[in-house]
């Protein structure tokens, strides 16, 4: 993928009140910067910030933490989404690091068009491996939730393999999202999809931490 690159990014990111340059510092101590025991929610790869910023509008009471390493795209996202909106932070990270961000904080994670890694040898990069789904671990409060979203049929079928391997219960796979469910809050992404007719594959994996 070609990012085009943002003029000044540097300067918008550091001007804006909900832009966070150094979320290790709140590793274990989220809900401070929140203000609130809310429920967290965490999008890794947010893109332009559209389904992120549209579910922190609707939901006030959960709190909303966008993740993205590009700073072009976070200079995109963060021009978009008002100071105001109290539940709502964005992180510039790599995904490889979050278990070092995060420390049985969170609640649920969204993965919203990942990068399916399609060449074999690189399958550990992507965000339903192994590798993830153990760092994943670290970061979730209580019981553990994922949210997939992805135009990839095969990237959908591998992370089926890899949560079901590790006991995750998965419920409201579709094959085709939008055929079954309207007024869906979708992504940049997700939106040129469907625009062609183009299936979006769909799944919610849950793991109970109670024994």
């Amino acid at each position: 993928m070609r990012i085009r690159n943002v003029k000044n990014k540097e300067e918008i990111l550091n001007n804006c009140s909900k832009f966070i340059d150094n979320p290790k510092d709140y590793n274990g101590h989220w809900k401070d910067l929140f203000k609130n025991d809310n429920p967290i929610y965490i999008e890794i790869g947010m893109g332009k910030g559209k389904f992120i910023k549209e579910n922190a509008l609707k939901n006030p009471n959960i709190n909303y933490i966008g993740i993205e390493r590009f700073d072009s795209i976070l200079a995109k996202a963060i021009k978009k989404i008002d100071a105001d909106i109290e539940n709502l932070y964005i992180v510039r990270m790599d995904a490889y690091n979050i278990d070092e961000v995060f420390s049985k904080e969170i609640d649920r994670i969204y993965l919203n068009f990942s990068d399916p890694w399609p060449k074999v040898r690189h399958h550990k990069r992507r965000l339903t491996s192994q590798v993830f789904l153990d760092k994943y671990k670290n970061c979730f409060k209580e019981d553990e939730e994922i949210y997939l979203r992805t135009d990839n049929k095969d990237l959908f079928c591998y992370s089926i393999e890899t949560l079901s391997k590790e006991k995750f219960i998965l419920k409201d796979v579709t094959l085709d999202l939008h055929s079954k469910q309207d007024n869906l809050i979708t992504t940049e992404y997700e939106d040129k999809f469907v625009k062609f007719d183009m299936p979006i594959y769909a799944l919610k994996a849950f793991k109970s931490k109670k024994k």
